[in-house]
């Protein structure tokens, strides 16, 4: 019984493989069998069967010289096995109409709920966004500043109006006013990033 010739490119592979084996014949047993181990797999997983395998050895190098690398306690990094590509990613789920909904009632809660309850609409504005999405941390985090410090304003004018004399109507009004800025601004910023993000 004959076997049949082996192909010109597997004798590439093997004459490497022998000269390896040759080189590293003063590795301990363990670090013998590892590097032939990974050159192995590494020849598996970027040579094609009855390609040319020139250009793969090339980047591999002279056996002699992964050797030596080995022979100094580490397998070089070009060897290293990369980790298994990850799945591509699954398409994003399209945005169902509560989500889209429940930012639409934020943006309305801090643009035009503010104006009827200037302290719950904000707030309530501001917790239906934090849970959304749709708007990045740093968005989130400046809206609240923003409808926070609006009432701490409100109140700080409302009470520098009234120290300096000034009517209660006077006062109110303009608390009221400092009240409801903060969250018109949050509202419109988050509006404008949601009209980029669609």
């Amino acid at each position: 019984m004959t076997t049949a010739p082996l192909a010109h490119a597997d004798t590439l592979v093997l004459d490497y493989l022998a000269a390896l084996w040759a080189a590293s014949e003063d590795l301990p047993p363990h670090r013998r069998d590892e590097l032939m181990q990974t050159v192995t797999d590494y020849l598996a997983m970027r040579h094609e069967p009855g390609a040319d395998p020139t250009p793969v050895l090339t980047r591999l190098g002279p056996p002699h010289e992964l050797a030596e690398v080995t022979r100094r306690g580490y397998l070089p990094l070009h060897l290293r096995l990369p980790a298994p590509s990850a799945p591509p990613a699954a398409p994003a789920p399209a945005r169902s109409p509560v989500v889209a909904g429940s930012e639409s009632a934020a943006i309305a809660l801090l643009i035009g709920g503010t104006f009827l309850l200037p302290g719950v609409s904000p707030a309530a504005g501001m917790l239906i966004a934090t849970g959304s999405a749709r708007w990045t941390v740093g968005q989130k985090a400046a809206g609240w500043v923003l409808t926070a410090g609006s009432a701490g304003i409100a109140l700080l004018v409302v009470l520098a109006l009234a120290g300096w004399g000034a009517g209660a109507g006077v006062a109110l009004l303009f608390g009221y006013l400092a009240a409801c800025a903060g969250s018109v601004v949050t509202g419109l910023a988050l509006l404008t990033g949601m009209r980029r993000d669609v």
